[in-house]
């Protein structure tokens, strides 16, 4: 494989030393911050009515804002484990301290000598398998949430290339390939380099989307965060998810599954808007308005396509 340029990454200047230095760094990432913040919202000027865009922002620590009920829960659950883990963290850093101290060889100089203590042994055998017994009432419930899939009003079929994602509507007759926009398109039409592309996928709010997941050549994952879903794309086989989002807007993800040059160049942009928008996207696009029933899943492709041309924005376009 010929090898390419990695792109050019941009370093905060500091110009003094020491505090004020670090300080001037800060800033500038929360500058960056609420200006890829400002170009999100910007995104949605376009449509008829106030949209929510999602997506990920430099400098972002948390989670994206969840979009579905499944994402909601995994926030939840998130935020359970991390009241569940933070004093565990605590106390076994403190316990390490407190062996440190306590019985290095200075404080200690003659060392018992012993092999074990059942009573230590049964707790910190016991303890551990309530807590994830704990954690596990959560868990499952939430897994099995994601797993089953409800009666589905809209099927579509996400199918990963390198690099690039195609999509198809089984049920109302709408193929199509969607490629990232160029870094000149992208700031011409104010929207996010490198997360916007040429065709979005448009689904309807308030609907059960069912989403099947395949791959023409190397394993990709179709992940979009705010909707709570990830699922991997393997040639050969057909998997499947499935989302519900109550909220008109675009929502942003990525190829989350290192498949090759250009993995970073794998957007997926959702566009949740009206039933009626909905319906004049499909028709624009020459496909049926028939009552969509779910779809089984198809046959995974025998053969790969042609190698696909590197993304607008990849290095060297």
């Amino acid at each position: 494989m010929p090898r390419t340029k990695r792109p050019p990454v941009r370093r905060a200047r500091v110009s003094v030393t020491g505090a004020l230095g670090v300080w001037r760094v800060k800033i500038g990432r929360i500058g960056s911050a609420v200006a890829q913040a400002l170009i999100l919202t910007a995104i949605g000027c376009g449509f008829a009515v106030a949209q929510t865009v999602t997506g990920p922002v430099d400098g972002q620590i948390g989670l994206q804002p969840a979009a579905t009920e499944v994402a909601e829960d995994i926030v939840k659950f998130h935020t359970l484990l991390l009241w569940i883990i933070t004093p565990i963290t605590l106390f076994v850093l403190a316990l390490l301290l407190y062996v440190v101290l306590r019985y290095n060889r200075a404080a200690n100089p003659t060392p018992r000598k012993f092999t074990h203590n059942v009573a230590v042994e049964v707790v910190w055998t016991v303890v551990p398998v309530l807590i994830l017994v704990f954690i596990s009432l959560f868990s499952f419930p939430l897994l099995f949430k994601q797993e089953q899939i409800p009666p589905a009003q809209l099927t579509i079929k996400a199918t990963g290339n390198a690099w690039r994602w195609d999509y198809s509507y089984p049920d109302q007759g709408v193929d199509f390939a969607s490629l990232p926009l160029s870094e000149k398109d992208a700031t011409s039409q104010n929207r996010p380099f490198r997360m916007a592309v040429d065709e979005p996928m448009y689904v309807p709010a308030g609907v059960n989307v069912r989403m099947l997941v395949t791959s023409n050549d190397v394993i990709h994952a179709f992940s979009v965060p705010s909707f709570g879903i990830k699922e991997d794309a393997m040639p050969g086989k057909v998997n499947e998810t499935w989302f519900n989002v109550p909220k008109e807007g675009t929502y942003y993800g990525f190829c989350q599954e290192l498949c090759g040059t250009y993995h970073g160049f794998m957007p997926i942009e959702v566009r949740v808007v009206s039933q009626a928008e909905f319906d004049r996207w499909i028709t624009s696009k020459g496909g049926e308005l028939a009552a969509a029933t779910p779809a089984a899943a198809p046959a995974a492709p025998e053969t790969a396509p042609a190698e696909t041309p590197a993304p607008a924005g990849a290095p060297g376009r």
